[in-house]
C-alpha cells in the first residue's frame, strides 16, 4: 500500500473517516420543535423521573466511547493522542460496520492513571460502554480493572481481551484439528504485555493448566527468582524451570503463541516442537516467524498469524462489535470473563458450519473448509453478527450481569439478521411458514455444488425435502465433501428411474396434438428440467426450483408445456420484491411477457397482489406510466388506464390508481400537490409497468444503483409452484426461492381442501 493513497483516503473530501448523522427527520419546523425546543424537555423529564429511560429516548445504549492516550497504538509505540486518532475513528468505523454501534473516539491527553480514570468515569451518563485502545502495560491493567469496579456500563481493553478471545477460538479449533487436549499441552507464550496476560488468563478458563505455561519476554523465560524487568503480572506466571531463552521454551512444546516482536522464531526453533505444532505468531506487522518460514520447516505445523493475507488471521474485529453487540443488547453492567468465552466458543463453532457464497467472494476462493487453513472465520462473514452476540447476551444472563435479560434469542437473532438487511429478516417469516408444513423441492440440477449446499441448508432448517436429478455416483461425493445427511435427500437418476416411462407416457399425452410423438417425447424426457415439472406433473413432487445455470426461456419452457397456468389465469409473471431503508416495493412483470394487453397487466396486477400480502405486505398498487391520469394521450398511457379499470371491476376490493408516472407513485409530496384524490398518494408498494423493457429496467437499475436488496424472480400464475433462478445466484438465494416455492405448495394445497 502506498504512502500517498493512505493521506488521500484519510484527507479527501471531508477530512477523517466518520461523522454524525441524524436518525430522526429535521426537514420542517415541526420537526425541529420536536427535536430541540420545546419538545425536547418532555424526553428530559422523563429521564429526570426514571433515570433507565435514558436508553429509550436517546442513543446512549447503542453509543460506545473508544477512548485512549496514544501510548502504545498498533505497533508504533507512544506516538501521542492526536496521532493515534486515525485509528481510533478507525476503530468506530468497524463498529458501525460490522455490527451497527455508533461511536465517539476520544483521545485523552494524559499518561496520569488517576486524572485518565476520573475523566472515563465523568463520561458514564453518556455511553452504553467504553472501549479502551492502544493504552501501554503496565497503566492499562490498573485502568480496565478499576474503571470495571467503578462503573455499571461494560469496559473493555480490546488490546487485551480482543485478541485473548480470537486466539482462543483458532486455539480451540488447532488442538481439534492436532487431536490433542488443552489441559495435556504444553504452551509457550512470547509477550508478557496486556494482550499476553489476557490470552493467558482466558486460556486457563478454557482448561489449560498453569504449571504447563512457559512465559518469555525480552530478556527470555520468567522463571522464579528472576529479578531482571519482573512485574507483579509476570510474578504470577513464573516457573521453576532451567530453561533461559526461547529457544530453550520451545523444545518439544505443543503450542507457541507470539504477542510480542517480528522474527524472533526460528525454524530450527519450529522443528524442535513436538508433532502437529501450533504456532500463533501474531505480532504485526511483521509476525514472530513468517508463514512461509514456518511451513517451510514443518508440513504438520498449524499457523495463524494477525496478517490478512495469510490462513487463520486473529483479528480482533472477529471480536469487539460483537461483544458490545451483545452487551449493549441485554444492558450488561460489564463484560465478564463467561461472556468472553462464550464468545470465543460460538466463533470456533461457527468455523465447522459451511462459509456463504459472499464470504467466498469477499476472498476470492472457491471454498473454505475447517481444518489447518480454516479455524476461525473470516472478518466478512456476516454470520458472525448472528452468533457471538447471541452467546455474548446469554451468558451475561446466566452470569448475572445483564440488567435487561434477552426474553426470546430466537427473536434476538432475527433482530440481529435485520441489521445485515431487510431480506434476511423478511424471509425469515418465509421460513416460519416453511417450517410448519415442508414439501418436495426438485433440483434439476442436482449435480451442481451450490444445490447441494443449498440443500443441507433446507434439511438442517427444516425447509423442505430436497430432491435432486443426478447420478448416485456423481452426487455421492459432493455431499460428503459437505457432510450432508444422504438418508434425508432424495436422488433420481432420469434414465434409470422407474416412473420414466410412465412420465413419457403422460408427456406424450400432453403434446401429442403439438406434435410431439412417442419417440419425441422419450428423447425429451432426457432433459431434467422436462423431467422435473413431469414429477410435479404426476403428484411425486411439490415444487420445482431450476435455472441456475440455464438461460430463462429453457426453464420457463418446460413449466408451460406441462405445468401450464392456473385456472382463469391467462399468462404466468415474474415479479421482484425490492428492499430499501424503511420500504418495501414490488416490481412486475419483470421476467416474462414482454408488451402485454391492458387485460394481461390486469391480471399481473392482481397476482402480484397475492405476492404482497404472502410477505405481510398489504397491496397498493400503481399502474405506471409516462403520464399521469391521461396527462399524454398515447396507445400505451391508455392501456395503462384501461388495466386500471379492468382491475377495479373485476377486484374492487383492490387498491389501484393509474395511469401515473413512477414519481407520482412514490412519492407523497408529487401525489399530494397535484393529485390529492388519488386512491394512492405516494404511497403505492406494488408498481406494474406497461412493457418488460420498463419493469426490467427499473428493478435492475433500483438493485444495481440504489442498493436495493432483492427477493426473486418469484414465478406468478402456475398450477404448481416452479421458480426459475437467475443465473448464478447464491446459495442463499436458492434457499429463500426454495423456501417460497414451499409456502406456494402449502397454500394450494390449502385451496384443494
Amino acid at each position: 500500500m502506498k504512502r500517498e493513497d493512505a493521506l488521500e483516503y484519510h484527507e479527501a473530501g471531508r477530512p477523517g473517516k466518520t461523522e454524525v448523522v441524524p436518525s430522526k427527520p429535521t426537514a420542517t419546523q415541526r420537526d425541529l420543535s420536536l427535536a430541540y425546543t420545546p419538545g425536547v424537555a418532555v424526553p428530559c423529564l422523563e429521564i429526570a423521573r426514571n433515570p433507565s429511560d435514558v436508553y429509550r429516548y436517546t442513543n446512549k445504549g447503542n453509543l460506545v466511547a473508544v477512548i485512549s492516550t496514544g501510548t502504545a497504538v498498533l505497533g508504533l509505540g507512544n506516538i501521542g493522542p492526536a496521532a493515534g486518532k486515525p485509528v481510533m475513528e478507525g476503530k468506530a468505523v468497524l463498529f458501525k460496520r460490522f455490527a451497527d454501534i455508533d461511536v465517539f473516539d476520544l483521545e485523552l491527553d494524559t499518561r496520569d492513571t488517576e486524572k485518565f480514570i476520573s475523566a472515563v468515569k465523568l463520561l458514564e451518563p453518556t455511553f452504553g460502554g467504553i472501549n479502551l485502545e492502544d493504552i501501554a502495560a503496565p497503566e492499562c491493567f490498573e485502568i480496565e480493572e478499576r474503571l470495571k469496579n467503578e462503573m455499571n456500563i461494560p469496559v473493555f481493553h480490546d488490546d487485551q481481551h480482543g485478541t485473548a478471545i480470537i486466539s482462543a477460538a483458532a486455539l480451540n479449533n488447532a488442538l481439534e484439528v492436532a487431536n490433542k487436549k488443552i489441559d495435556e499441552v504444553r504452551i509457550v507464550i512470547s509477550g508478557a504485555g496486556a494482550a499476553a496476560m489476557a490470552c493467558l488468563r482466558l486460556y486457563i478458563r478454557m482448561g489449560l493448566r498453569k504449571e504447563n505455561v512457559m512465559l518469555t519476554d525480552s530478556k527470555g523465560v520468567i522463571y522464579k527468582g528472576r529479578n531482571i524487568e519482573m512485574t507483579p503480572y509476570k510474578e504470577e506466571f513464573a516457573v521453576e524451570t532451567g530453561r533461559r531463552t526461547l529457544a530453550d521454551a520451545l523444545v518439544d512444546a505443543d503450542v507457541f503463541v507470539g504477542l510480542s516482536v517480528g522474527g524472533i522464531v526460528t525454524q530450527d526453533m519450529i522443528r524442535s516442537m513436538a508433532p502437529n505444532p501450533i504456532v500463533f505468531a501474531m505480532a504485526n506487522p511483521d509476525p514472530e516467524i513468517g508463514y512461509e518460514e514456518a511451513t517451510a520447516a514443518r508440513s504438520d505445523v498449524i499457523m495463524a498469524t494477525g496478517r490478512s493475507d495469510y490462513p487463520n488471521q486473529v483479528n480482533n474485529v472477529l471480536g469487539f462489535p460483537f461483544i458490545f453487540r451483545g452487551a449493549l443488547d441485554c444492558r450488561a453492567t460489564t463484560i465478564n470473563e463467561e461472556m468472553k468465552l462464550a464468545a470465543a466458543h460460538a466463533l470456533a463453532e461457527l468455523a465447522k458450519e459451511d462459509v456463504p457464497d459472499s464470504v467466498l467472494r469477499a476472498y476470492s476462493t472457491e471454498r473454505f473448509s475447517f481444518g489447518r487453513e480454516y479455524l476461525i472465520p473470516k472478518p466478512f462473514d456476516y454470520r458472525v453478527l448472528l452468533n457471538v452476540p447471541v452467546a455474548v447476551a446469554r451468558a451475561a444472563a446466566e452470569s448475572g450481569v445483564a440488567q435487561k435479560p434477552i426474553a426470546d434469542y430466537d427473536a434476538y437473532r432475527r433482530r440481529l439478521e435485520q441489521l445485515l438487511g431487510r431480506a434476511r429478516g423478511l424471509m425469515h417469516l418465509v421460513y416460519d411458514r416453511a417450517r410448519q408444513s415442508p414439501k418436495r423441492i426438485v433440483f434439476p440440477e442436482g449435480d451442481q455444488e451450490k444445490i447441494i449446499r443449498a440443500s443441507k441448508i433446507l434439511i438442517d432448517e427444516g425447509l423442505a425435502h430436497p430432491i435432486l436429478l443426478v447420478k448416485r455416483e456423481v452426487v455421492a461425493p459432493l455431499l460428503e465433501k459437505y457432510h450432508v445427511d444422504a438418508t434425508k435427500i432424495t436422488i433420481i437418476d432420469i434414465e434409470q428411474a422407474p416412473e420414466r416411462e410412465r412420465y413419457v407416457a403422460r408427456f406424450h399425452e400432453l403434446r401429442r396434438r403439438k406434435g410431439i410423438t412417442l419417440a419425441d417425447a422419450r428423447r425429451i424426457l432426457n432433459s431434467r428440467n422436462y423431467f422435473a415439472m413431469m414429477m410435479m406433473d404426476a403428484g411425486d413432487a411439490d415444487g420445482v426450483i431450476a435455472g441456475l445455470h440455464a438461460y430463462y426461456p429453457a426453464t420457463i419452457r418446460p413449466a408451460l408445456q406441462i405445468i401450464r397456468t392456473r385456472p382463469n389465469v391467462r399468462n404466468v409473471s415474474g415479479a421482484y420484491l425490492l428492499m430499501f431503508k424503511g420500504r418495501m416495493i414490488i416490481l412486475a412483470d419483470t421476467t416474462v411477457n414482454i408488451t402485454p394487453t391492458a387485460e394481461d397487466l390486469a391480471e399481473i396486477a392482481e397476482l402480484t397482489a397475492a405476492t404482497a400480502r404472502r410477505f405481510n405486505l398489504e397491496p397498493r398498487i400503481a399502474m405506471v406510466s409516462f403520464s399521469n391520469f391521461g396527462s399524454t394521450d398515447h396507445p400505451e398511457s391508455e392501456k395503462m388506464r384501461r388495466a386500471v379499470a379492468i382491475l377495479k371491476e373485476r377486484r374492487p376490493d383492490l387498491i389501484v390508481d393509474g395511469e401515473m408516472q413512477a414519481d407520482t407513485a412514490v412519492v407523497q409530496d408529487v401525489a399530494q400537490h397535484d393529485y390529492p384524490w388519488s386512491a394512492i398518494q405516494g404511497d403505492a408498494n406494488v408498481l406494474v409497468f406497461a412493457n418488460l423493457d420498463a419493469a426490467n429496467a427499473a428493478y435492475k437499475l433500483l438493485w444495481r444503483l440504489a442498493g436495493a436488496e432483492t427477493i426473486g424472480p418469484i414465478l406468478q400464475g402456475l398450477a404448481k409452484p416452479v421458480h426459475v433462478l437467475q443465473r448464478g445466484v447464491d446459495v442463499s438465494d436458492i434457499v429463500n426461492m426454495a423456501a417460497i416455492a414451499v409456502i406456494d405448495a402449502q397454500e394450494q394445497e390449502a385451496a384443494s381442501l
